[in-house]
């Protein structure tokens, strides 16, 4: 699926704003922007196939879905940025409240 312009900005966004504060190399960057796309384009198509679903069912499958990607986010962060994101993730389930 492709993702709408709309979430494409969403993500350039995001991205823009962990370059900044993770110190990201434009590789990490380029990497980044791919995984938050893939991450997006499974919830998207969870989403269609599932029109009529739940917010409980929403917040599981994104649960579901932090995991491969903080796999992912492993293979190119340094150990001190992966810090930094996963205090950012914190945060930010935090501000949505959003249980772990």
């Amino acid at each position: 699926m492709q993702l709408s312009t709309d979430a494409r900005d969403a993500i350039k966004g995001e991205v823009q704003r962990f370059a900044k504060d993770l110190s990201l190399t434009d590789d990490q960057k380029e990497r980044l922007k791919t995984a938050l796309e893939n991450a997006r384009e499974k919830i998207e198509d969870f989403r269609q196939a599932h029109p009529d679903m739940s917010k409980m069912e929403i917040l599981a499958k994104l649960k579901d879905a932090r995991a491969p990607l903080r796999e992912r986010l492993t293979s190119f962060l340094s150990p001190e940025q992966l810090t930094k994101w996963d205090a950012e993730i914190t945060k930010a389930k935090s501000l949505l409240g959003i249980a772990s």
